[in-house]
């Protein structure tokens, strides 16, 4: 740190204040209780167990030649796929992780955005996200 100037000391600690006020937003705070809650739904954590072997299965299947393919075998598997991600897509504590987590992104681009236009030049005080944003300038009639 001895080869650190005092303005560069001081953004650094600036972003770890952020940081900190970060983790008192209630978007923060809901999604880390959503993310908890989902992690502990014995039922969910179950049917994710489910899909994600039917999976594995569809793969070994599918990747196997073509004269040893089980046609019928991949349909079964795929429609137990769909069977267990509408489960999982059903679940409350997912519907509820789903919508923190969305949340969570937005507040997240629109931090990364400000900082990220900050330094290509723009106005820190104007500077910010569009959910729109495709993340490429090349496709964009500019945001606002």
């Amino acid at each position: 740190m001895e080869n650190k100037n005092v303005n560069e000391l001081d953004v650094i600690e600036l972003t770890r204040e952020l940081g900190k006020k970060i983790q008192q937003e209630d978007v923060f705070i809901k999604y880390q209780l959503a993310k908890q809650n989902a992690d502990n739904d014995a039922d969910l954590q179950k049917i994710i167990e489910e899909f994600s072997d039917k999976r594995t299965e569809l793969s070994k299947e599918s990747g196997k030649p073509e004269n040893e393919k089980d046609a019928q075998k991949i349909q079964q598997i795929s429609r137990e796929m769909r069977r267990c991600y509408g489960e999982i897509m059903s679940n409350q504590s997912m519907i509820s992780y789903n919508d923190a987590k969305d949340n969570y992104d937005v507040l997240m681009n629109r931090i990364s955005t400000i900082i990220q236009k900050s330094f290509e030049g723009e106005d820190p005080a104007t500077a910010d996200y569009s959910p729109n944003c495709t993340g490429s300038c090349a496709t964009c009639g500019g945001c606002g």
